[in-house]
């Protein structure tokens, strides 16, 4: 795995967000939220967003919640009840106990020839989970991070 690429739905047209992953050669599409059946979420809602992967990329659609964020974290920092930086330590401290740097090796090894792509609504990466979840497969891939 050469790189880990991110995106984020908000703020693309359905024409720029497949475009993107096109124009990179992404194979697989990681979804990492909480949430992927929200209305709100327009053409990247479950189970549309498979269709349209297949149907216009061939990219392979993954879902795997294990990424997301417990629910009362994103309301805290959603709500500004806690920063930025404390939502970083909090989700650090699930990550550990979900062991996920081993789940990240134990399941997605296997794609290691593989172009994956990380989904989430945020429009940038900054402060979105999905940059810390792409910093866990640097890590263990000492791979390159690119933010569609």
């Amino acid at each position: 795995m050469d790189n880990i690429y991110t995106i984020g739905f908000t703020k693309k047209s359905a024409e720029k967000f497949f475009g993107l992953l096109q124009k990179n050669g992404i194979n697989i599409l990681l979804d990492v939220r909480l949430n992927n059946t929200s209305q709100l979420a327009g053409f990247s809602k479950y189970p549309d967003i498979k269709y349209f992967l297949n149907q216009i990329c061939n990219i392979q659609y993954i879902s795997d919640t294990k990424f997301a964020p417990e629910e009362w974290i994103l309301k805290d920092y959603k709500s500004k009840k806690i920063s930025w930086d404390q939502y970083v330590v909090h989700f650090d401290e699930l990550m550990e106990q979900r062991d996920i740097n081993n789940y990240i090796f134990s399941n997605y090894d296997k794609f290691n020839d593989k172009n994956i792509c990380l989904l989430c609504s945020e429009e940038k990466p900054v402060h979105c989970h999905r940059l810390l979840i792409a910093q866990r497969f640097k890590t263990i891939y000492s791979t390159n991070i690119i933010n569609l």
